[in-house]
């Protein structure tokens, strides 16, 4: 091989390479593992906080206008308690609890995998608060994976709102998720939600990205 050819076959060589790493880049998603945590509804609130308790913001977590609370809560299963379980503001419609299943185990009471939302027919679960105590009857869940889209990044990435993806994580404990939930709206920030035990099945920080695969 000549000189020019070469030349040649290392120009279109390096052409590849960066395309190839141009079109992963394009499919990467940053992820974030979810600690247990409770969304409170404005009567919730009032019972466990005491009337027209507003909740105290600590830090504004990645989606745009939610935050965690300084506030945290007790929960009460059948067989063992969670302390310090972190409210995350502001108030919804309807009370609920997201833990993993590791701690359902704790609390002896086992929380269905449901998108976040979806909770009829979910198990109850007694909520401790400084100012009194609170017994739902539904609304205990482990979020099933999904990944926060705006308008924008679901064109990009050619998805639509409640599609279902799959998403791989390098490393070395290296995994590809399933059933990874789309959900789309203008106040979402791009980034995928997992919960601690799904983290630590593949040792993934916060902020590592995972690559995007449509079935």
């Amino acid at each position: 091989m000549n000189e020019k050819d070469l030349a040649k076959l290392i120009r279109e060589t390096t052409l590849k390479v960066l395309s190839s790493d141009q079109q992963k880049s394009d499919k990467e998603i940053p992820i974030a593992a979810s600690n247990r945590h409770i969304h409170l509804s404005a009567q919730a609130v009032d019972r466990l906080f005491g009337k027209g308790y507003q909740l105290q913001k600590l830090k504004d977590l990645s989606q745009p206008g939610q935050f965690a609370a300084k506030e945290t809560v007790t929960l009460i299963g059948p067989k063992g308690k969670l302390q310090k379980v972190r409210v995350l503001g502001p108030a919804r419609g309807d009370t609920q609890v997201e833990i993993s299943l590791t701690d359902g185990f704790a609390l002896g009471q086992a929380a269905p995998l449901r998108d976040s939302g979806d909770i009829e027919g979910t198990p109850g679960i007694t909520i401790q608060g400084p100012k009194g105590q609170l017994k739902i009857d539904k609304g205990l869940i482990c979020a099933a994976r999904h990944i926060h889209m705006h308008s924008t990044d679901a064109e990009r990435f050619q998805v639509e709102n409640g599609e279902r993806v799959q998403v791989k994580v390098s490393g070395d404990r290296g995994l590809t998720f399933d059933n990874v939930l789309i959900r789309v709206s203008e106040k979402y920030r791009l980034e995928m939600h997992i919960d601690i035990d799904e983290a630590n099945a593949a040792q993934i920080k916060n902020g590592q990205l995972g690559t995007l695969l449509k079935y």
